[in-house]
C-alpha cells in the first residue's frame, strides 16, 4: 500500500490493499478496509473512515476547498463511487459509482442508490433512501440492519484477504457468523426502537 506521508493514521483497519494511494491528514478506523484502487486525498482539510467501514475498488475520497470528508462508523462506499467534502453518518451505503458533492450531509442508515449524484450542501435525513440526479428521497426507512450486516460482511472478507483467503462468503463459518450477528443486530434494532418509543411518549 502506498501510505503517502506523516500524517495518516490508521487504528488497525481489517485490510488496505498494496495498489490503494492514500496522502495527507487520513484516518482509517478499527477494521475498516480499503480496497484494490482506491485513492484518498487530503491535502488541506483531514479525511476520516470510521470503525468497520469499507471503501471498494476504484472509490475516490477527497476534501473540498474549505471541507473535509467523514465517513461514518459501519459504511460501505461501493465500487468507482466519488465522496468530495461531505458527511455521510453511521450505518450508511453509497451504491455503485455514486458521487457525493462538497457540503452535503447524508444522515445515518441510509442507502444511496447506485449512479445517484448528490449536490453540493444537500441535506439528507436519518433513514433514507435516496436515488436519481439529483438524488432525491425516494422512502423513508431505517436501513439499519441492511448496512450493518453489509459491513460486516466486508470486514469479515477484508480479515479473509488480509490472510490470502478469497473465498470468505462461501465459507460455513461465514455464514454462521452472519446469523448469528443477525439476531444481535436485530436485537439492537429492537431496543433502540424501543427507547425511541419511550422517548416519544414523555
Amino acid at each position: 500500500m502506498a501510505i503517502n506521508g506523516p500524517d495518516v493514521t490508521l487504528d488497525h483497519p481489517a485490510f488496505i490493499h498494496p495498489s490503494a494511494e492514500i496522502f495527507g491528514k487520513v484516518h482509517i478506523g478499527r477494521d475498516a478496509s480499503v480496497w484494490l484502487n482506491v485513492v484518498i486525498r487530503a491535502e488541506n482539510q483531514s479525511v476520516e473512515i470510521g470503525e468497520g467501514s469499507n471503501v471498494q475498488d476504484f472509490v475516490m475520497i477527497h476534501v473540498g476547498a474549505s471541507t473535509g470528508t467523514r465517513i461514518g462508523r459501519h459504511c460501505s462506499i461501493a465500487h468507482h463511487s466519488t465522496v468530495h467534502g461531505c458527511t455521510l453518518g453511521d450505518n450508511c451505503l453509497v451504491g455503485i459509482n455514486v458521487t457525493i458533492m462538497d457540503g452535503a450531509v447524508i444522515g445515518k442508515n441510509c442507502v444511496i442508490g447506485g449512479h445517484s449524484l448528490i449536490t453540493e450542501n444537500t441535506v439528507i435525513p436519518d433513514n433514507s433512501i435516496v436515488m436519481g440526479t439529483p438524488g432525491r428521497v425516494v422512502k423513508t426507512r431505517n436501513s439499519f440492519m441492511q448496512t450493518r450486516m453489509n459491513a460486516l460482511a466486508y470486514v469479515r472478507n477484508a480479515k479473509a484477504y488480509a490472510a490470502g483467503r478469497y473465498r470468505e462468503w462461501d465459507q460455513p463459518e461465514f455464514v454462521a457468523a452472519m446469523m448469528a450477528a443477525r439476531a444481535e443486530f436485530e436485537r439492537e434494532m429492537a431496543e433502540a426502537e424501543s427507547a425511541m418509543a419511550e422517548q416519544n411518549a414523555t
